[in-house]
């Protein structure tokens, strides 16, 4: 290992750290693309996982991973966009088979946004496909939950062989450990470096080490100390790890060694 001063005011002492979940096809970063991947590349940060949003953007993620070998995608429709986007779930199903596809997602529910009882069962219709297709297709989901644990725990009972991780976990300790007792993962972005949270620290120091993982949800959560820089890019995970790290009494080189191997674990990217 070497040390290297890099990007963004960090050195990184390891060769190898996974951005779990990132934004690749968002113009903020797809415009500076071979920029943004080469300066994840410097610090250490050799793979990253793009995630689809709808029908649409996950074909561009696809389409990503065909440029960078180190690159990896899921596909799936995100709550957030049933309203707006067309669905089809035998579309989804061809874009799964995709040989850089390793997770159907982002999906879940999000009642943050969605207040209108129709459009929350219609979140839990799209959701429910798309759970079918992940056991069928035996692929992990990537779970976008807001203010509805309650209710995709619940769905996710029927579907006890589906792999999952609540990505961006930003909820209370009581509803992280439900979460886990149901045996499913938790993703921690840049919110866990903001100053005011230091019940998410704790979740992340009694989440247990093999079902962890770190992400940057570029380009947004800009971490601390990195808060002026509006875009977030997937560079930046290393702060996220860092905080992890001192939470867990662990240096971030065994934080990056725990979380790139539970990564590669998670999406079967060998």
């Amino acid at each position: 290992m070497r040390d290297r001063e890099a990007h963004f005011g960090f050195c990184v002492y390891d060769e190898t750290m996974t951005d779990s979940h990132c934004h690749l096809t968002d113009e903020r970063l797809g415009d500076q693309l071979e920029a943004v991947i080469a300066r994840a590349n410097e610090v250490g940060v050799t793979r990253l996982v793009t995630i689809g949003t709808d029908l649409e953007d996950s074909a561009r993620c696809i389409e990503i991973c065909r440029s960078y070998p180190n690159v990896r995608c899921a596909v799936g429709l995100h709550p957030g966009s049933i309203s707006e986007h067309e669905f089809s779930i035998s579309k989804l199903a061809e874009l799964s088979q995709q040989p850089d596809v390793v997770a159907i997602g982002e999906i879940g529910l999000d009642y943050f946004w969605c207040k209108e009882p129709a459009q929350q069962e219609a979140q839990k219709k799209v959701f429910i496909e798309q759970l079918e297709l992940a056991t069928a297709m035996a692929m992990p989901v990537v779970i976008h939950c807001r203010e509805a644990v309650s209710d995709c725990l619940a769905i996710m009972k029927d579907f006890p062989q589906v792999l999952a991780v609540y990505h961006c976990f930003t909820g209370t300790p009581e509803e992280a450990r439900s979460i886990l007792n149901a045996g499913y993962w938790l993703g921690f972005t840049g919110a866990v470096t903001f100053k005011k949270n230091d019940q998410l620290r704790e979740v992340a120091k009694f989440t247990p080490a093999d079902r962890l993982l770190v992400e940057t949800d570029a380009p947004y959560l800009t971490p601390e100390p990195m808060r002026k820089q509006k875009t977030n890019e997937p560079a930046m995970v290393v702060h996220v790890a860092r905080v992890v790290a001192e939470m867990r009494g662990i240096s971030i080189e065994k934080l990056e060694a725990i979380t790139d191997t539970n990564a590669q674990k998670f999406f079967g990217w060998k």
